[in-house]
This record gives structure tokens, C-alpha cells and sequence, in this order.
């Protein structure tokens, strides 16, 4: 069900990490240090996401369930971008996208086995087969209003193509950036952006 009102200000934020990675990405960590100083009032949730597409997309929506579409928003990175992608094609809900993942299931398909995690070598996960068809259960079309999506996209991003992120949100507020990287190592710069297009509201 997608909204005919225009989104209030943010109450609710959902920060999605991507795949191999965890709630202690830097820039996960980064909006979680501004969100506790400047906005301790707003709900903020960054899970750490099953590696099964369908169990990582189960636990968002009942993590979610009771969030208010008009007043939430989520923020996606890599194959957290693609998993934002869904959940505001679902809920008609704002969206900050960082490099997205655009074709995981076929992008993906090439790590079918043991994989570490990035933050922790030590952890292992198995990036199972069905996965990629859990990947692709996922797609949606295009995005209901654009004008809730705002990504932020690199030229140098050196895992996934920008053109082929620039062409999926058209109509959507898009940074593209002439270099940088997949990691988004100057993330932090471009902050003051994703907090004015979240309409975030200081605590009375």
C-alpha cells in the first residue's frame, strides 16, 4: 500500500548494511553517532541482516510492522540498498540509497559458499544457492514515488557500475559523485544532505 500524502517529518529510521557486512560499518556507525547526539527522540534500528534474502526480508518487516509509513524512512548500502529499495516500494516510505545494489542476484551468484565476515574474518557465513533466488523474489519495478529516493552514487565505485544505479531511480534526487568509492569513504561529507532530505526534527 503506498501513501498519497507527503511524508512528515522523520520518526523512524532503518539503516541496512550490505552484504558481508554488519551494524559496525563505518557508515552505519557514523549515522548511528549523529542520530544519538543530535536526535536521541527518533527510533533508530540497524540490524545485523541474516545472510538468506528472504529471512533478512522477514525480519524487516516485523521489525518494521508497527512503523509508521508516512514518517519513517530507511537508508540501504550495497545490497542494503536493493533491500531498501524493496521495503519503500512496499510502504511508500523515504529512502537514502549508497551505492545499490541493483542486480544482486546476478552480481551475487559468484559468492555461493563460505564467506567471512568483513568486520570479523573470524566470523564465517554460508552464502547459500537459493539465495540468489531469494535475491530475485525481491525485485521490484519502479519505484512508486521517486521523489522519496534520494542516492548518493559513485563514478569510482570499483564493485558495482553507476550507470546502471543512476538508470534504476529516475526521477529520484541522485548525488553522483565524479570518483569516490564503494565504501563511500567520505560518507561523513555528505551527511548534512541525507539529514535535510530525512527532514529530521531536533527534540522539543
Amino acid at each position: 500500500m503506498t501513501l498519497s500524502n507527503p511524508p512528515l517529518p522523520t520518526t523512524h529510521v532503518l539503516y541496512l548494511h550490505g552484504f558481508r557486512s554488519s551494524p559496525q560499518s563505518t557508515k552505519a556507525q557514523q549515522m548511528a553517532q549523529v542520530m544519538a547526539a543530535q536526535f536521541p527522540h527518533v527510533t533508530w534500528w540497524c540490524p545485523q541482516l541474516p545472510p538468506s534474502p528472504k529471512a533478512a526480508a522477514a525480519l524487516i518487516e516485523r521489525g518494521t510492522a508497527n512503523w509508521p509509513a508516512s514518517s519513517m524512512a530507511v537508508i540501504g548500502s550495497s545490497l542494503g540498498g536493493f533491500y531498501a529499495t524493496w521495503l519503500a516500494a512496499q510502504r511508500g516510505c523515504k529512502a537514502v540509497l549508497l551505492n545499490p545494489a541493483i542486480h544482486p542476484d546476478r552480481d551475487l551468484a559468484k559468492y555461493i559458499g563460505e564467506q567471512t565476515a568483513w568486520h570479523d574474518p573470524a566470523e564465517r557465513f554460508y552464502f547459500a544457492p537459493e539465495f540468489v533466488d531469494e535475491l530475485r523474489a525481491l525485485k521490484v519495478g519502479p519505484m512508486p514515488h521517486p521523489e522519496r529516493v534520494w542516492a548518493l552514487i559513485a563514478k569510482g565505485d570499483e564493485v558495482l557500475d553507476w550507470r546502471e544505479m543512476t538508470a534504476r531511480y529516475p526521477g529520484a534526487h541522485q548525488v553522483v559523485l565524479a570518483g569516490g568509492d564503494h565504501a563511500l569513504s567520505d560518507f561523513e561529507s555528505h551527511l548534512p544532505q541525507v539529514l535535510a532530505f530525512l527532514d529530521l526534527q531536533p527534540g522539543v
